[in-house]
């Protein structure tokens, strides 16, 4: 077994997820299996309870795992299928270490950090060898050397690299190498002085990955790898992508990162063939077609909170070699504005995801404009219940319709909370999580789409639609398109008498890859087209 070890200095936000993705992608293509793992030092347990403000979109895999977004980009470049061993929190670590405790398996020596936590950090990349049968296994350090709550990981590793031996551990340390603009000039000393503390705490990086907006030229990288310890060609340029994510593989080939990694760890395999993901670029960055995409949201000034979903949408786009233009929407804003202001020309809509009340008059308004001037609609888990709660209110004139998570006291619950969760008091990993699996109704849009009568898709949400009224909904044309298996609950809808108009209680974003794109965003993006230029694609 390989190990590679990703940690970051000098700022946050480097890409470090995108760099160790984008590796796995050329090791996988070399013909290695490959398990991507990721070190978080917040407290928190898992992400599921934060902020998109603080933390961006909360990825789930199919275990029902509340996970970092990272994990996000390593299911999209590889083929890995992750699960809850594959990402690990200070919260998990400190938590598993004190029922130790209590458990008295210590023998009632005194709990530390050095070896106890240490141990149980190293633990865990243990279980992910033993249960993963990979030939390299890929962790990423989150945070930033020389953040306190990080320690502990950064030994960590250190320790498991010392044991493993030289040729079977590979350090790559990602670095800022800022463009000083009155100066004229990169400056390398961030980069030296990150490496320096790295260096303090045991660890010596084999490969520097530089983040930089400008080329490196011969004598910057000549003062890197004299100042860093590490060989010239072991400096690698990371420049800034021009059109996206899905160039950092080529680039980082270029640069020979995989050749160097290969020669750290002693593998001998072939060369990785990139013709498919060339062409992946090619539909990127000079597509046949073009479209413009409204994503209507509430997170919309945070990139990161619509993560996956934007990554889907392009995707789609790439299945139908159409260039997508996503205007990123406030439902607030079609609440002030009105739609016909905010809406006018887009070639589809797009309501994802989301908590909390704030917004979703606006989705709502979003939802009826999309039905009214027959406008494809894709509705993701919330974007669901949203199409429910406005068919509701102005085809079946159900007044005041709505989810009891926004008004508990509305005559018309036509969203309601599931069963299960009646009696759930903790926020945390509590809702429906998970890969569950979909009966789909013969001949329904969305079963021609996927091309098959039962799929698995991840969820994520507490309410659903109420089946109180599913007679009054069937008989106005409101198609429940997918159901679980015993059809007790509703999983996906579409509209009878709309080009396109479907919604899914799930997240399909999660299992969308550019080289694999999910059905039902092929499909929007591909309606969305013909809506623009009136042809199909």
């Amino acid at each position: 077994m390989k190990y590679i070890f990703v940690t970051g200095g000098v700022v946050s936000s480097l890409g470090k997820g995108l760099t160790a993705a984008a590796l796995g992608t050329l090791l996988e293509n070399r013909g290695l299996k490959v398990a991507l793992q990721k070190f978080d030092p917040y407290l928190n347990l898992d992400p599921g309870t934060m902020s998109p403000y603080q933390h961006g979109e909360v990825y789930v895999l199919d275990d029902g795992a509340e996970t970092d977004l990272d994990l996000g980009h390593y299911e999209r470049f590889t083929s890995t299928k992750l699960t809850r061993k594959n990402n690990t929190t200070s919260g998990q670590v400190y938590q598993q270490v004190l029922d130790n405790e209590r458990a008295g398996k210590y023998l009632g020596k005194t709990v530390q950090v050095i070896p106890h936590v240490t141990d149980e950090i190293q633990r865990r990349i243990q279980v992910l060898a033993d249960d993963a049968k990979v030939d390299v296994i890929i962790t990423e350090v989150g945070g930033t050397t020389g953040d306190i709550e990080g320690l502990p990981f950064l030994e960590a590793i250190r320790e498991f690299g010392q044991e493993v031996g030289p040729h079977n551990v590979c350090f790559i340390h990602v670095t800022y190498v800022p463009f000083i603009k009155a100066a004229g000039e990169l400056k390398t000393k961030p980069t030296q002085q990150s490496v320096a503390k790295l260096r303090e705490i045991g660890i010596s990086p084999n490969i520097l990955v530089c983040r930089c907006e400008k080329s490196l030229d011969k004598e910057l990288r000549q003062k890197m790898a004299m100042f860093c310890s590490v060989p010239f060609e072991a400096v690698v340029e990371h420049k800034d992508v021009d059109h996206s994510i899905y160039e950092v593989p080529l680039m980082l080939q270029r640069e020979r990162l995989d050749d160097l990694v290969c020669r750290v760890l002693n593998l001998t395999v072939p060369q990785a063939n990139m013709t498919h993901w060339q062409e992946i670029i090619r539909k990127l960055i000079a597509p046949q077609h073009r479209v413009r995409i409204a994503v209507v949201g509430k997170y919309i000034e945070l990139q990161d909170a619509y993560k996956s979903v934007y990554e889907a949408v392009i995707h789609g786009g790439v299945a139908n070699d159409c260039g997508v233009e996503i205007e990123k929407l406030d439902a607030e804003d079609i609440e002030k504005f009105g739609p016909e202001k905010i809406l006018k020309g887009v070639g589809g809509i797009l309501v994802p995801g989301g908590f909390g009340e704030r917004g979703i008059e606006g989705k709502i308004i979003a939802a009826k404009y999309a039905r009214e001037h027959k406008i494809p609609y894709l509705g993701l888990c919330l974007g669901m219940q949203i199409a429910t709660i406005e068919f509701g209110r102005n085809v079946l004139g159900l007044k005041d319709a709505h989810s009891t998570e926004f008004d508990p006291s509305t005559p018309h619950p036509v969203i309601a909370l599931l069963d299960e969760q009646r009696k759930v008091t903790k926020k945390g990993g509590t809702m429906r999580l998970g890969s569950q699996p979909c009966q789909l109704t013969m001949g329904s849009k969305a079963q021609q789409l996927y091309g098959a009568f039962v799929v698995n898709e991840r969820h994520r949400h507490r309410y659903e639609f109420n089946n109180a009224y599913r007679d009054r909904y069937a008989a106005s044309g409101f198609v429940f398109a997918g159901t679980s298996t015993d059809g007790k609950l509703v999983e996906m809808i579409e509209l009878a008498d709309h080009p396109f108009y479907l919604a899914s209680q799930s997240h399909p974003e999660f299992l969308s890859k550019p080289n694999a794109p999910h059905p039902l965003f092929r499909g929007f993006i591909a309606a969305a087209h013909q809506r623009m230029h009136n042809k199909s694609l």
